[in-house]
């Protein structure tokens, strides 16, 4: 009974993966096409049984399967790492899940996201997800802070600190855009952006103006010195 009872949740958790497919991807055709050829999908039942062994302290062997689902789907995610229900990894490639990692249910990830830590904490390193939070392609979630339930972190962000529930996060570094429906009013010019490095190679070429400039000037004025 009891085996039955853990086979019948297996294929509880399998078919509400599958849901979370069909429901949040337009291109899904049939339940056929998403067992069999989303990478996605394939890289949560990796870590689905992975986990199982890291929990049971077979961390090696936990390991091993994670690598393979790494080498298979392009999508690395740690045994260690807890995920909920509904998970849906849209294309996935390049897609990083740290070891302490958190994830709610019916969370959706896009390709390039990484859930990681900044290499200085101990513990808890890595950001715990909330329920129905959208994270957009590339963006970059890093150290142990929540990413607050219904929040969506747009492309390409990167997300240093605790994000409220109900907000809209953009840019380098991430900030908060809406909460909670309303626009939240910030200096946050997501085309011009800082950029340290243009500065100082246009500082460099305004004093490589001036050289050239006083260097000129010297040749012109060369002639009429010689000629007196």
């Amino acid at each position: 009974m009891k085996i039955a009872g853990r086979g019948e949740k297996m294929f509880k958790t399998i078919r509400e993966d599958v849901r979370a497919v069909m429901e949040r991807d337009p291109a899904a055709r049939s339940t056929l096409e998403v067992i069999l050829t989303y990478a996605g999908l394939h890289a949560i039942w990796f870590h689905r049984l992975s986990h199982r062994l890291w929990k049971g302290k077979f961390y090696t062997l936990a390991r091993m399967v994670s690598q393979i689902g790494r080498w298979l789907t392009g999508i690395e995610i740690h045994p260690g790492a807890t995920i909920g229900k509904g998970l849906f990894i849209d294309h996935g490639m390049g897609v990083v899940i740290g070891e302490t990692c958190e994830i709610g249910d019916n969370v959706t990830l896009y390709q390039g996201v990484t859930l990681g830590g900044t290499g200085k904490e101990k513990g808890k390193r890595h950001p715990t997800i909330g329920n129905n939070v959208l994270i957009a392609s590339g963006a970059k979630v890093l150290g142990s802070m929540k990413i607050g339930d219904n929040s969506k972190i747009g492309a390409g962000s990167v997300v240093l600190q605790e994000v409220p529930p109900n907000s809209t996060v953009v840019g380098i570094p991430g900030r908060i855009k809406i909460q909670n429906g309303m626009r939240v009013e910030q200096d946050l010019d997501q085309v011009n952006l800082p950029d340290p490095i243009g500065e100082v190679m246009r500082a460099m070429q305004r004093e490589i103006d001036t050289l050239r400039q006083e260097v000129k000037q010297l040749k012109e004025s060369r002639p009429s010195d010689e000629h007196h």
